[in-house]
């Protein structure tokens, strides 16, 4: 298991220079925006305008915080995207534009290489203690709130916004309702 603190994620200007995105994770380590195999990201979304287009990327957006977002995908019908919303995945390379609904929003963005990795996002919320597989690919634990992970060799206290790569089975616990986000990452 590696934990990667809140505090250590990675600042850089989105693609379009529109805004600050905070990346959590990518792969290879240390790519950047035009060679990654997959990365996981949050940023803050101030006001209205379009997504970076990343060619060749399939993309999972998620809201943080904040109202939300009614998005508008490659000419599909306008998708409102809240905090209680599914994950939500579309192709990156897709003009995209967002309208925020009432002020800002922090978003949870997950990409992957079409034709080389694929991914799941799946918002959970954990209370007591659950068993967890994560066999095979890359699996990531966003916390949004204070879980334990327990691998039987190694346990890890997570607080707000810090992320867990995981491999092989564990336990997640928890005292109270915590919410978190689980990422699967597979190769093709």
């Amino acid at each position: 298991m590696n934990v990667l603190r809140s505090e250590n994620h990675r600042r850089m200007p989105w693609k379009n220079g529109g805004g600050e995105t905070v990346e959590i994770a990518v792969f290879p380590p240390q790519a950047d925006l035009s060679a990654f195999g997959w990365r996981v990201s949050m940023a803050t979304v101030a006001s209205d305008g379009p997504f970076s287009v990343f060619a060749g990327i399939d993309r999972t957006l998620s809201i943080l915080e904040g109202e939300g977002m009614e998005l508008d995908i490659g000419g599909r019908e306008p998708v409102v995207l809240t905090r209680t919303s599914q994950p939500l995945a579309f192709p990156a390379d897709a003009a995209t534009s967002a309208r925020l609904v009432s002020g800002t929003i922090v978003d949870l963005n997950v990409m992957t290489r079409r034709g080389q990795w694929t991914h799941q996002v799946e918002r959970r919320v954990f209370e007591g203690d659950h068993p967890l597989d994560a066999e095979g690919g890359v699996t990531l634990l966003l916390s949004l709130g204070n879980l334990r992970i327990d691998s039987g060799e190694h346990a890890e206290e997570l607080t707000r916004l810090d992320c867990a790569i995981i491999e092989g089975p564990c336990r997640i616990s928890s005292d109270t309702p915590a919410e978190a986000y689980l990422i699967r990452i597979s190769p093709v």
